[in-house]
């Protein structure tokens, strides 16, 4: 997968088009990833004997990895890689600049 925790992403398809945010979690066997303020979904809590507190909560779902797209310097690109000094490392595909 393309997309690392910490990055920032623009998502790209969805009800949340056109947002961005950081990256929280990355699932890489379901392909999904979890983006900071994107795909908020209320939750209905019951208490129980470790959380007492009973509510509505909001929380971040998950949302597909390929509905989001890298940023890079204020622009979304797509991404690569190449082998530098044998050592595999993410580029930019706008700029051809490394990523980390």
């Amino acid at each position: 997968m393309k997309i690392k925790k910490g990055d920032k992403v623009l998502v790209i398809a969805g009800k949340d088009k056109g947002k961005q945010g950081k990256v929280l979690v990355v699932d890489h066997k379901n392909g999904k990833v979890i983006v900071e303020g994107v795909n908020s979904v209320k939750k209905h809590v019951k208490p129980s004997a470790i959380n007492n507190a009973s509510g509505i909560i909001t929380k971040n779902a998950p949302i597909d990895a390929s509905n989001v797209m890298l940023v890079v310097d204020g622009k979304p690109t797509r991404v690569g890689y190449k082998i530098v000094d044998g050592v595999k490392q993410r580029i930019a595909k706008s700029t051809g600049d490394v990523i980390d």
